[in-house]
């Protein structure tokens, strides 16, 4: 993978809190790679692959931060349980 690199400005006070560089570029990396999952950027897929995870990792990665990872909108939610509202119950194939 490509990599850029930039400078980044914190306040020293984080340091003090036990961050360490390392630390600091793996939560910016994270946190930047899911502001691009949640506002549509990227898939999971990708953003595993961006944070060197497998997707199934990503989406424990994204329970543990309590990110849904199927976000409805109020109109395809109502869809959705509509949909499963009309399933037959109790058909035995």
């Amino acid at each position: 993978m490509r990599e850029a690199t930039f400078e980044v400005r914190i306040p020293a006070e984080l340091l003090d809190y036990g961050f360490q560089p390392d630390d600091i570029q793996a939560q910016i990396m994270e946190w930047l790679v899911l502001s691009l999952f949640k506002d549509g950027h990227v898939s999971s897929g990708k953003a595993a692959k961006l944070l060197s995870l497998t997707r199934i990792e990503f989406l424990a990665f994204l329970r543990r931060r309590g990110v849904a990872y199927i976000d409805y909108s109020p109109i395809e939610l109502a869809e959705e349980f509509a949909a499963a509202k009309a399933l037959p119950v109790g058909v035995r194939s």
